[in-house]
């Protein structure tokens, strides 16, 4: 089988936020400047889309000083991280702004400069910046002035590139506007300056932007809490609010943090953090969550979790975290584009010493082609377009319900062909219920009910709760039974209405020597269909059987049959319970293979000899009894995770509600941020291909290539956007 991919592990250490760290131009910058400083880059770890750096223990003891002081010699800033912090506004950002803004404001300076001393000249000489008696020396400065605030963020990062002689787009970029500028071409020295500082500008506002997707989860919860105590109540921060304390939520308020009503109903919108459409009802003992709005009810709640661990920041660290566990084909850009620029680099100084040398070429008009190609070679929108897809896909899915680990992750359901999961509480909703009753010795079912009423009026078994529940649904009153006894393994027993009943198993039933074989058939019929029967009767006769069933979730049929539409070519059932029922729910809902009366390791067992046979295989659990086998796969899905913390630690992807149908939602999801991944690589690709083909016939010019080049940045950053969107209605599962 393929090897499953492996997480890569948060790394422990010191974190700085490094403001300008936007792509993987700066983290080799990085390396470079800190890596001497912590004794070699093996003790440094990045995450580009948070902006962090993390100085791992291996590293021993430096002082934050002189990390921040490396940081600084490359002409970014760094800061110590804090955990659970608002991102700063990255005064940077402003800085690209305004130099990006004035060499826009000098380019076109120029140009005006440019016509007003050009009279009597074609609308092509001028675009063609024909000068018979060369450039005045008002135009001059105005270019050489956009050329100088267009490289204000570039010079430094090329200097560390030289210095490591690692040619990366900041050196491509300074030699080519240095080559113009040589052979007198303002200019496009000016216009290439520009572009390339739109080009980076463009860079951050994307990153900042897919950054933003993840931080804005963070508004999802208020930062203030009404608390409530023996002095009466009051507004205190939720960071500080102590466990156990009770606070108010009124109509319409997001609620601060995890905990469990004590007073008052309402119904939550929980869509913030699990994508359910329609409220949930809440009354008293029922679990609420940071983030979710209050209906209109007044609650009291009792906090359950510090501000720092509730279920909401646990899913915010998640997704913050998720970007260091990189998908495959994120690795692959990255080691492209590693090659791919100093190759370019050798190519462009063939282009300018080949054709002169061979073939008569002149040596200016060559020189200038070479420079175009070193343009060209600008890798940004081949390197910036895989991360913000990836972080948006992230971001779009945990908005959705859906906690994607990472990176690694988000590809993978794409390619599923197989998936393993549980019957009870996956395609059953895990509560048992009453099926059928079957009144015996000319009893009515009314009669039947309350006598099976009376006997479990107190007790809190799932199955006498599915009969009171079943009772109340038929409007049938049950007084509780006098005498109750529990008859351990056996059954219960107790006086009603001055008789003694039992109630209990066919096993019971005899033992009591009452068994009688037309029951005897009836209860094997209900058994084989997968029902659990239960049996009441007296010292006389049997007065009627209750068959109860966990039953069939209604949606799980056409959720199997959007699976296998999905392209899932083999769903296994993998369950502990009996073969009848189990295959009772596998005819119903279109399971293709049953495995059941499994012991956890014979669960593993069978995902091991599904791996064999597909080459990607998923296990749904519930993320904590499920582990062993959740592991064996590819990759593991729990489903209802929201409250649950092992169930969010324990899988590769969480279901935060236990909705099924978001499943083939994941699947469409990842083959929807894949497709895109795809096009912006082609799409990138695709523009250099012919600028390097317009390059070889002599027509291509530099400031058209820098320009196709920040075209090309833009279409690919928007387009991965598009996946901050949940997109069409199939999407919405």
């Amino acid at each position: 089988m393929p090897e499953a991919p492996t997480a890569a592990q948060k790394a422990s250490g010191r974190s700085f936020r490094v403001f300008g760290m936007d792509c993987a131009e700066e983290v080799a910058t990085l390396k470079t400047a800190v890596g001497p400083v912590v004794g070699g880059d093996r003790h440094l770890a990045f995450d580009v889309l948070n902006g962090r750096m993390t100085i791992l223990d291996s590293a021993g003891s430096v002082r934050d000083a002189a990390i921040v002081s490396a940081v600084a010699a490359t002409g970014l800033k760094a800061e110590p991280w804090q955990e659970g912090a608002p991102p700063a506004k990255d005064a940077r950002l402003g800085e690209q702004k305004l130099f990006t803004a004035l060499s826009g404001i000098f380019l076109l300076a120029g140009f005006a400069v440019h016509v007003v001393t050009s009279p009597g000249q074609s609308f092509l000489e001028i675009m063609g910046f024909h000068h018979p008696a060369g450039a005045p020396l008002a135009e001059q400065a105005a270019l050489l002035l956009s050329v100088i605030t267009g490289a204000r963020f570039v010079a430094i990062k090329a200097w560390y590139s030289l210095k490591r002689l690692s040619p990366d787009m900041n050196l491509l970029m300074m030699v080519a506007v240095a080559g113009a500028l040589i052979i007198g071409e303002w200019f496009e020295a000016a216009t290439v300056a520009f572009l390339f500082a739109l080009s980076l500008l463009l860079e951050s506002w994307s990153v900042g932007r897919a950054r933003n997707a993840v931080s804005t989860l963070l508004d999802l919860a208020p930062p203030v809490v009404r608390v409530k105590d023996a002095n009466g109540e009051r507004e205190m921060k939720a960071a500080e609010v102590a466990v156990g304390s009770r606070f108010i939520v009124r109509g319409g308020d997001r609620i601060a943090l995890d905990g469990r009503i004590v007073s008052g109903a309402s119904a939550v919108n929980q869509a913030p953090i699990t994508g359910e459409s329609i409220p949930v009802s809440k009354e008293i003992g029922d679990e609420v969550f940071a983030g979710t709005i209050n209906g209109d009810g007044l609650l009291e709640v009792e906090s359950a979790k510090a501000a720092t661990d509730t279920t909401l920041a646990r899913i915010i660290r998640m997704v913050s975290d998720a970007h260091s566990r990189r998908a495959a084909v994120e690795q692959w850009v990255e080691r492209f584009a590693r090659v791919y620029t100093p190759a370019v680099m050798v190519l462009a100084l063939l282009v300018f010493v080949v054709p002169p040398l061979l073939f008569g070429g002149t040596w200016e008009a060559w020189f200038y082609n070479a420079l175009v190609l070193l343009v060209i070679a600008c890798p940004c929108a081949l390197v910036i377009s895989t991360p913000v897809s990836i972080v948006a896909a992230l971001a779009s899915a945990a908005r959705n319900g859906v906690l994607i680990k990472g990176g690694t992750f988000i590809e993978l359901p794409a390619k599923l062909t197989a998936l393993a999961m549980d019957k009870t509480g996956t395609l059953t909703k895990g509560e048992p219920q009453v099926t059928r009753v079957i009144p015996l010795s000319g009893h009515s079912e009314e009669e039947l009910l309350q006598r099976a009423g009376a006997l479990e009026a107190r007790s809190s078994h799932p199955l006498a709760q599915a009969v009171t529940q079943y009772l109340a649904s038929k409007k049938v009153k049950a007084v509780a039974a006098e005498d109750v006894k529990l008859l351990p393994g056996k059954g219960v027993q107790g006086s009603f209405n001055g008789k003694t009943y039992w109630l209990g198993s066919w096993r019971y039933v005899v033992e009591r020597g009452q068994a009688d074989d037309a029951v005897a058939a009836q209860i094997a019929e209900l058994e084989n269909a997968g029902a659990t029967t239960v049996i009441i009767g007296n010292d006389e006769h049997l007065c009627g059987i209750i068959a109860l069933a966990d039953t069939i979730r209604p949606e799980a049929k056409a959720i199997l049959s959007a699976l296998h539409a999905e392209g899932v070519k083999e769903v296994v059932m993998l369950t502990g319970d009996n073969r009848a029922a189990a295959n009772a729910v596998a005819q119903a809902v279109g399971i293709d293979t049953v495995r059941a009366e499994l012991l956890p390791e014979q669960k593993v067992e069978a995902i091991d000899a599904l791996t064999k046979r597909h080459a990607m295989v998923a296990m749904i659990g519930d993320g904590v009894n499920d582990a062993p086998a959740m592991a064996r796969a590819h990759f593991g899905i729990a489903m209802g995770a929201i409250g649950s913390d092992a169930a969010i630690e324990t899988a590769d992807i969480a279901l935060m509600t236990d909705d099924l149908s978001k499943v083939p939602w994941l699947i469409r999801h990842s083959r929807r941020a894949m497709s895109i991944i795809r096009q912006n690589i082609v799409f990138a690709l695709g523009v250099k291909a012919l600028f390097v083909a317009l390059t070889a016939l002599g027509i291509a010019t530099m400031w058209g290539a820098i320009a196709a080049d920040v075209g090309a940045s833009l279409l690919v950053v928007g387009n991965a956007l598009r996946l901050l969107n949940a997109g069409d209605k199939r999407m919405q599962g």
